[in-house]
């Protein structure tokens, strides 16, 4: 029998319960030994790890199992975080939005995760946009079976850990469009013809209700906690955020998440916080690898929010060198500090980035980073060194 079947997370119990209380003294803003980690790796970057074709992961139920749990066992056993996971579960992708508007199609090109191709051309197509109930949805009904058979096919298989099916899931509207139509006609659209998006965008908010009303029928469970992935909102301006997409995602954390907030965003987004902070009252933001961690410190913190990030990929892509040791003591001497911060990759970690290098990045996280935290002040690099950052559209 192949070893990966054989793992059993109860050999690193202990390892667990103290990543656990770890994380918590983060989430209520008091200091532990030692600041929280979490190395965002997932089936994507142990698929490249173990020599997987990514496009086969996402489509053969028997790979991703094996890929799955060969990452658990190389995680526990190689990467210092607090991550405490201990199942495996069903995973389509970034295939949402295809499987909820069945205008849409999708590709499987080889060596990465699979692509929607926009449907949305005009106006004329955000008219003819039409809603299906998830219920009548042969594509999530599809997944959902599949969903099943991965659960069945573990149990056939004998694996230690706990299996699962997964629930269907979309981007929030401003992000959603960006997914269903080009985004940069998305961008354009909002100024010169804000109408036909407020429609489009309407729509995606109807769609996103009707899938995770399901998905409470489905699987259980209600409104309390929500997270939200809305990389698009990094290239438009504030005052066009607070317009045209704040009132679509405030009624969704409203009506979702009553009790905490999460928003996951990859580009630049330290215009909006103050908007995050204030109106929307995020309580958790991955602030992704390009936004500054500086302005999240000083804007999310104060008002509650705990702050998830502080590296970028292209940090580690030069090796184990200096500047990534500095901007590793520089995120947690600016972070950590009482509480409220998980010192990570934002987003997620890359398929290609060197396993070496970020295993050593944790282990001197964990070195440098016990409390009370005693860290020179140095510049922080990519906020202190001149080095050019995205600008957002100030449309």
């Amino acid at each position: 029998m192949a070893d990966w079947l054989e793992f059993d997370p109860e050999k690193y119990r202990t390892r667990r319960e103290e990543s656990a209380k770890r994380m918590q003294a983060a989430h209520e803003f008091r200091e532990g030994d030692r600041v929280a980690t979490i190395a965002s790796v997932a089936g994507s970057y142990f698929a490249w790890l173990f020599d997987v074709d990514i496009r086969d992961y996402y489509t053969d139920i028997d790979l991703q199992i094996e890929v799955q749990l060969r990452g658990l066992q190389w995680r526990y056993e190689n990467l210092p975080d607090d991550f405490t996971g201990t199942g495996i579960y069903y995973e389509a992708g970034p295939a949402g939005e295809w499987m909820v508007f069945p205008e849409c199609d999708i590709v499987y090109p080889p060596g990465t995760s699979p692509w929607i191709v926009p449907f949305i051309k005009d106006g004329a197509d955000v008219e003819a946009l039409q809603l299906v109930d998830p219920r009548e949805n042969p594509r999530i009904q599809d997944h959902l079976r599949r969903g099943h058979q991965f659960v069945e096919r573990a149990q056939q298989l004998g694996v230690k850990v706990p299996a699962g099916p997964s629930g269907v899931g979309i981007h929030p509207p401003l992000s959603c469009a960006c997914a269903i139509a080009e985004d940069v006609w998305v961008y354009t659209m909002m100024v010169i013809e804000p109408e036909v998006i407020t429609k489009l965008f309407q729509k995606c908010f109807t769609a996103f209700c009707m899938l995770q009303e399901y998905m409470y029928e489905v699987f259980g469970g209600g409104p309390g906690s929500l997270g939200l992935a809305d990389d698009n909102s990094a290239f438009v301006s504030d005052e066009l955020y607070r317009r045209m997409v704040l009132p679509f995602n405030l009624a969704l954390y409203e009506k979702y998440g009553p009790h905490s907030r999460y928003l996951h965003a990859d580009g630049p987004n330290e215009h909006h916080y103050e908007t995050y902070a204030k109106i929307i009252r995020l309580t958790h933001m991955d602030i992704g690898g390009w936004s500054k961690l500086r302005p999240a410190v000083e804007i999310l913190k104060p008002a509650g929010c705990v702050v998830h990030g502080g590296l970028n990929n292209r940090d580690l892509y030069s090796g184990w060198v200096e500047p990534l040791r500095q901007k590793i003591r520089q995120s947690i001497r600016i972070a950590a500090p009482g509480g409220g911060y998980e010192f990570a990759i934002g987003g997620e970690t890359y398929a290609g980035t060197h396993p070496d290098v970020l295993c050593k990045t944790f282990e001197y996280a964990h070195e440098v980073g016990k409390f009370p935290i005693d860290i020179p002040e140095e510049p922080l690099p990519g906020e202190d060194d001149g080095r050019p950052v995205w600008e957002a559209v100030t449309v």
